[in-house]
């Protein structure tokens, strides 16, 4: 057994949070803030230069506008983002469609607003939907998609015609839809484009995003949702009887963060591009098919074999941690044989996961 191994014991590939901190300014800028006083209540809708920030970083990098004041909601994360969403816009009974597999707090959120989901499968290896069955998940009761571009947990980044398509079947049945583009600066192939962009989509569409992806500060969970000011007055008033407001240190590092996130985010999407290849390529030569991804920082590996046991046993086998990716999934055997690894790791844990997954063949 080799020195990392001892000292690490199992290696946690599953769970996606990297093993390294962001850039030292951000986390300089939190704590400066906490020392100048920022440390109550923010008001309600956000702290302005972070509403601020956020408008402009949608501005620059899509072409979208925004009022900070009416048409922002700073959230903690992008999950109390989505639920706030659904509790806001969604009644008892309405249906709610989404790309299967799913991340798991969709599910959760949609059955706490007493909704219904449908799911519209993505299918292996490609990862592409089929535009027919996503019409067919329309009923007379669907109230919104929530889509996931760059998607979590297969790693897809959604093209320009299948995002078309759901823009068509949005303008087509009057459908909010609501985005979940957290990966956004990390994609390796392909271009993300924001549904918001697509003709007749800005007016029906909240984008929600955050910045613990693209700055590596999983734990501070600042998040946001923008769009109409309509609909995000729905998520106002939900998030308001959830948790109010709060991280008020990290709101304001968040809006100086977002002032660096184009060049950082490209530093980041390189360093995560390669460390992807290193660990393709590792479980490669380890015997198992990769799905190599595209955006996000996880990748799918096929282990020819119930995928569900193989994780259960995978820690004492091996000493490595991965997540089945049929947990996300309604239709657990069409991805029965996957597992997704998450490649946010430094170069020595990953080189000592891809390792010891080599003594499983």
């Amino acid at each position: 057994m080799s020195a990392l191994a001892e000292r690490t014991g199992s290696i946690n590939l599953g769970q996606g949070f990297p093993d390294e901190d962001g850039p030292i300014e951000v986390l300089d800028a939190a704590a400066a803030a906490l020392h100048a006083g920022a440390n109550q209540y923010a008001p309600l809708p956000g702290v302005p230069a972070l509403r601020a920030a956020i408008v402009e970083h949608q501005r620059a990098r899509y072409g979208l506008e925004h009022d900070p004041d009416t048409e922002v909601q700073v959230t903690f994360g992008a999950t109390e983002a989505i639920a706030a969403a659904l509790l806001g816009l969604c009644d008892p009974g309405d249906e709610v469609i989404a790309l299967d597999p799913v991340y798991d707090s969709y599910a959760a959120g949609v059955a706490l607003a007493g909704a219904r989901l449908r799911r519209v499968p993505l299918r292996p290896p490609a990862w592409r939907f089929e535009a027919a069955e996503l019409q067919a998940a329309v009923s007379d009761r669907t109230r919104l998609v929530l889509l996931n571009s760059p998607h979590n947990p297969t790693g897809r980044v959604l093209d320009r015609a299948e995002l078309e398509a759901v823009a068509a079947v949005c303008r087509e049945h009057d459908l909010i839809a609501v985005t979940d583009e957290v990966y956004e600066h990390l994609v390796y192939e392909g271009e993300h484009v924001p549904l918001a962009t697509l003709p007749g989509m800005a007016e029906r569409t909240l984008t929600v995003s955050s910045i613990g992806k693209t700055f590596s500060v999983t734990g501070w969970k600042v998040g946001w949702v923008c769009g109409p000011a309509e609909l995000v007055a729905a998520v106002r008033g939900a998030k308001q009887f959830m948790t109010f407001a709060g991280g008020t240190p990290l709101q304001h590092a968040a809006a100086e963060a977002l002032a660096i996130a184009e060049a950082h985010g490209t530093r980041l999407a390189a360093e995560l591009a390669a460390k992807r290849d290193r660990l393709c390529t590792g479980i490669e030569r380890a015997g198992f098919e990769v799905l190599r991804p595209a955006g996000t920082y996880f990748v799918n590996v096929d282990v020819g074999e119930d995928a569900v046991a193989f994780c259960h046993e995978l820690p004492e086998r091996a000493g490595v941690v991965g997540i089945p990716t049929s947990v996300f999934s309604d239709d657990p055997e069409r991805v029965r044989t996957l597992v997704r690894f998450a490649f946010c790791k430094r170069e020595e844990v990953i080189d000592e996961a891809a390792r010891r997954l080599a003594g499983l063949r």
